[in-house]
């Protein structure tokens, strides 16, 4: 009587490519929890197992039914663990006859809004936010002089055009400004320096509004700043974007300043 091959160990299984894309993880992996908060337990399993890269992007969990085993949980608990993980963009869930819980990786944007949610239910003020500017933007202003692409630079200017059309037309906002602050990080090519730019978005409105209302025309000199800002970046005179950031920044700083003092 023939042998029967001896199955992989976990380890081997976990990941195997097949020709209908990855096979569900190795059911080894998760341990039974027990805790009045079970289903925050769970999702710190796994996401120690994605920081040990047990598990990978593109793995398939085990269904319901059977985490529900392994964790020694309910299946409403399984679900709510599988609803945090998904609001984190650490799963997909898909449905279908080749569906179930997929590993992904979170985007920078959605990682950034989690930040944002922090940051704007932090009592942070606008001249705590604009100090942390003057630090934060003018330190990366060599980086954006150093690596911002011909593409980048016509970026800009398309902007700096689009926000000029705006003020003529009188529907300029703190907004537009605040856009163009995230895309001059992105010339930067950092993706850990537009992750955190894009979590800072609502505080940054926050100060620029702020500030607009100690000086109205704040906008109009702020986009000729910008502008200048964009024919710095491309003439790759760190001198001058610096410069002019820091001007642009600090004016901002002193209106909000200034508004403080006035409370």
């Amino acid at each position: 009587m023939p042998t029967r091959p001896r199955s992989q160990p976990p380890e081997a299984r976990t990941g195997e490519e097949t020709s209908t894309g990855r096979l569900p993880v190795s059911e080894d992996l998760f341990k039974t929890v027990s805790s009045s908060r079970v289903s925050q337990v769970i999702v710190e399993q796994i996401r120690l197992l994605l920081k040990e890269e047990r598990l990978k992007p593109g793995d398939r969990l085990p269904s319901e039914r059977e985490l529900c085993v392994h964790f020694g949980v309910s299946r409403v608990t399984v679900r709510e663990a599988l609803r945090i993980l998904e609001a984190s963009g650490l799963v997909e869930i898909r449905v279908g006859a080749r569906g179930g819980a997929f590993v992904t990786t979170p985007t920078s944007a959605r990682v950034g809004a989690g930040l944002a949610d922090l940051l704007s239910l932090s009592p942070l003020t606008a001249a705590e936010v604009t100090e942390a500017r003057l630090v934060f933007e003018l330190g990366i202003v060599p980086l954006i002089i150093e690596r911002a692409t011909d593409e980048d630079i016509a970026a800009l200017r398309a902007m700096c055009d689009e926000h000029a059309e705006a003020l003529e037309q009188g529907r300029y906002s703190m907004e537009l400004s605040a856009d163009f602050h995230v895309r001059v990080a992105a010339c930067t090519h950092n993706s850990a320096i537009e992750m955190l730019v894009q979590s800072f978005h609502g505080p940054l409105l926050m100060s620029l509004r702020e500030a607009q209302t100690v000086e109205p025309l704040m906008g109009r000199r702020g986009s000729k700043e910008h502008r200048a800002f964009v024919d710095a970046v491309a003439e790759r005179d760190l001198e001058a974007a610096t410069a002019t950031m820091r001007t642009h920044l600090e004016r901002t700083a002193a209106r909000v300043k200034e508004d403080g003092a006035g409370k």
